[in-house]
């Protein structure tokens, strides 16, 4: 486990996948983040790549050769990623391919993501390293759970994400066997900027979000206010999950999306993928800022 805080916030950071683990206020000791109850849901805030969520038949096909790949990637469980830098305010990970990655990933690359603490933001970003010879191709993304509700005398229907916009996008629709995406949109803003938070939003599994206008989620309680505010102006895609009648909400910055279900699972061709040409850096970030309010 790896710690870092300024004057207001305090992180943690596993060490298996690169996890952010805690945010906490260091005056008051308020924790932000879900505590991966095994019981319900058993992480925290995995890091996403070089998919996201599903592909059909756990595998995807590239120049001809099917590659079997786990459901998000294989950050998250991965035990090789090292902490390649740490100062007072900020910490560094990286992993770099090697022959068990290549055979599941046959592009040769590295994965760095950085914690960075900034008055009351985390900044999380992440850098892409194409090593190789010719292009590759990723998704990429966030998954940090929130405590919802943060305080003891509230509950979570007091809540509810604001977004910086109107919103007029609708949530296609996941096939709950599979986990792949379906063509079927359902509404959920109803032409306003709020999505209320109850224990049956997620039955049918996450809300998947292509085209929103906002880049600005935050998490709203009303009687508390603003809690925490994710910018995620680097990553188009937007998920928003919890497992049902559970204490938390994902807010989820990403970069693609799983498959849908009329994939021919050719990773070039995969709607929302990333391609990145030979000796390319691609980077991203988003941020997770804390309101003051609920730090001191």
């Amino acid at each position: 486990m790896y710690q870092i805080s300024n004057e207001l916030l305090q992180i943690a950071i596993k060490k298996i996948g690169a996890e952010l683990c805690e945010i906490s206020s260091v005056k008051n000791n308020t924790q932000f983040m879900w505590d991966a109850n095994p019981n319900i849901w058993g992480s925290f805030a995995p890091n996403l790549f070089p998919v996201i969520g599903a592909l059909k038949n756990n595998t995807y096909i590239f120049e001809g050769k099917t590659y079997p790949m786990p459901k998000h990637g294989f950050i998250r469980h991965n035990t090789d990623i090292k902490c390649i830098k740490e100062t007072k305010n900020s910490l560094a990970f990286q992993l770099t391919y090697n022959d068990t990655l290549l055979k599941m990933y046959p592009f040769r690359c590295s994965y760095t993501i950085s914690y960075t603490l900034e008055n009351n933001q985390l900044i999380v970003h992440h850098e892409i390293c194409n090593l190789d010879t010719k292009a590759m191709y990723f998704n990429l993304g966030g998954h940090p759970a929130f405590k919802c509700p943060v305080y003891k005398d509230e509950k979570y229907t007091d809540y509810s994400l604001l977004f910086e916009h109107t919103e007029t996008a609708e949530t296609y629709v996941l096939n709950t066997e599979n986990g792949l995406i379906s063509n079927r949109t359902k509404p959920v803003f109803n032409g306003t900027n709020a999505i209320p938070l109850d224990y049956n939003l997620f039955n049918k599994d996450a809300l998947i979000f292509k085209d929103l206008k906002s880049r600005k989620v935050t998490l709203n309680s009303k009687t508390k206010g603003p809690i925490l505010t994710v910018t995620h102006t680097d990553f188009p895609h937007l998920g928003i999950w919890a497992k049902p009648n559970a204490d938390y909400v994902c807010i989820e910055p990403w970069i693609g999306y799983a498959d849908t279900e009329t994939t021919n699972q050719d990773i070039t061709a995969k709607e929302g993928i990333m391609k990145l040409d030979a000796n390319g850096i691609f980077k991203a970030k988003y941020t997770i800022e804390i309101h003051k309010a609920h730090l001191v």
